[in-house]
């Protein structure tokens, strides 16, 4: 039985600018599985966000969606007219932000948005929405609940505003959460709080999240899967033990050799040569290749097919592997 909640297929988004056109989004392929938390990692500018917004349809002017697939639950949303896309949004899949401040408005309290929200994608009473608003405030470890609906976001600290997006997110019972860098604007002890909250939500309400972030370390502590991100497409994805501890592709080896580590101390830290290719002027073949010390000929010619890495459900994108 296939357990895909999501699946994005060959998708490509491009953007009109007067210098061209800008692929922010070139071949990106995923899935997310129903109550999994799946990570998307990668560095700025490799598409990860205009992905997330892509899903509901949400790319900014002038971005345009090129080509490719966006299943959910076995209905592609591209084909979904904007009614349809109004009602799944917020509904049936949610997204939150990496500035909760920027995501609620300030002149109404936090509790009038949660219950709007609500009645927007529920068909219920005033008095009933108000209620499935404290409970999902409780439900996300908002202290004293009834306080908290009555408050505008600004007397809330950046972790509450947080929670009360998470809340707002999943208050119409959403089956998929996207969660767009959501602890980077917290405090370390803040993130972890916020990132034990989606793992306990996962198991708790059976939520898939898609977690978007840069961080490895993030994906290490909370995915059950992850997919590596470059320059608009996955180089390698599968399980997160697989992808971390025996990964194959050489741009998630030079990621995981740059990170910090405590025995190191004192010695220069790895780099990555080159830079990240834009939108722009995409290399023909594998897009990492100017960078690759791997590089061969057929690397610069041919764009590499996703391939089995040796493990299960592990799969790179790279010639070295074909």
């Amino acid at each position: 039985m296939n357990d895909h909640l999501l699946h994005v297929e060959d998708l490509y988004v491009r953007f009109k600018t007067y210098a061209g056109l800008v692929y922010a989004v070139n071949g990106m392929t995923f899935d997310v599985r129903r109550g999994e938390m799946f990570g998307l990692v990668g560095e700025s500018g490799c598409g990860k966000s205009v992905t997330g917004l892509a899903i509901l349809r949400m790319v900014p002017h002038p971005g345009e969606i090129v080509r490719g697939s966006i299943r959910f639950r076995g209905q592609d949303l591209l084909r979904k007219s904007e009614a349809e896309m109004r009602k799944i949004r917020g509904g049936r899949i949610a997204m939150i932000f990496q500035d909760p401040s920027a995501s609620l408005n300030p002149v109404f309290t936090v509790g009038d948005q949660v219950t709007r929200v609500i009645q927007q994608h529920i068909a219920t009473s005033k008095s009933e929405a108000c209620q499935r608003a404290l409970d999902m405030f409780a439900a996300v470890g908002l202290p004293d609940p009834s306080r908290i609906f009555r408050t505008y976001p600004h007397e809330l600290s950046g972790g509450m505003q947080q929670r009360v997006m998470i809340a707002m997110a999943l208050s119409s019972g959403a089956e998929l959460l996207i969660a767009d860098e959501p602890t980077t604007a917290l405090d370390v002890t803040i993130q972890a709080q916020i990132l034990a909250l989606l793992t306990e939500l996962k198991g708790r309400q059976g939520v898939s999240v898609l977690l978007i972030t840069h961080n490895l370390g993030v994906v290490a502590e909370t995915c059950d899967r992850v997919g590596v991100a470059y320059a608009g497409g996955i180089v390698e994805t599968g399980k997160t033990d697989d992808v971390l501890y025996r990964m194959k592709h050489p741009y998630t080896q030079g990621l995981l050799a740059a990170l910090p580590r405590p025995a190191q101390r004192g010695q220069a830290l790895q780099s990555i040569e080159g830079s990240v290719p834009d939108g722009l002027h995409l290399p023909p073949g594998c897009a990492f290749s100017p960078r690759c010390s791997e590089a061969r000929k057929n690397c610069r010619a041919q764009k590499p097919p996703m391939v089995s890495a040796g493990s299960e459900e592990h799969e790179v994108a790279c010639h070295l592997y074909t």
